[in-house]
C-alpha cells in the first residue's frame, strides 16, 4: 500500500517523484527563459531536483536504505521543508538580481519558482507535523 500523501514517507515518495520528473523535464523542456518565460529551471536547479528526487526515492524503496532511514523520515522531511521554505523566501529577496542569483550556482525565477518552493515546503512541514489522526495511513 502506498503511503499517504500527507505523511513523511508519502512526502518522500510522491515528492521524490515530482522532484525527479521536474528535474528531468527541466533539463529538456524548461531550461530556457525564452522558451518558457513564466517558469523555467536552469541546470543548477535541475541537477539539485534530480539529486534530491533520487535520494528521496532511494531511502524509501532501496532495501537496506529504507530500513536504515525509516526512523528518520520525519526529520528528513522537516529538513527538506525548511530548505524549501528558505529557497522560496530567498528567491523573493534576490528577485531581479543578475543570473545566477542563488549563491552563484542557480537562478530562482520569481515568483513562480518561489511559490513552488513555498508550497513544497508547506507540504513537507505539514506532512511532518500533522496531527496523528489527520490521515488514514500515516506510514
Amino acid at each position: 500500500m502506498m503511503a499517504s500523501l500527507l505523511s513523511p514517507k508519502g512526502f518522500l515518495t510522491y515528492g521524490g517523484v515530482v522532484l525527479l520528473l521536474l528535474g528531468l523535464i527541466g533539463l529538456f523542456a524548461l531550461n530556457d527563459a525564452t522558451a518558457s518565460p513564466a517558469f523555467w529551471l536552469d541546470n543548477g536547479e535541475n541537477y539539485a531536483h534530480i539529486g534530491l528526487g533520487v535520494i528521496a526515492l532511494a531511502i524509501v524503496f532501496v532495501p537496506g536504505l529504507n530500513s536504515m532511514f525509516a526512523p528518520y523520515y520525519r526529520w528528513i522531511v522537516i529538513l527538506l521543508g525548511i530548505v524549501a521554505v528558505f529557497f522560496g523566501v530567498y528567491g523573493f529577496v534576490v528577485a531581479g538580481n543578475p543570473v545566477p542569483n542563488t549563491f552563484g550556482l542557480a537562478n530562482l525565477e520569481s515568483p513562480a519558482d518561489d511559490i513552488l518552493h513555498l508550497v513544497v515546503g508547506a507540504w513537507a512541514l505539514y506532512a511532518a507535523w500533522k496531527p496523528s489522526g489527520a490521515t488514514m495511513a500515516a506510514s
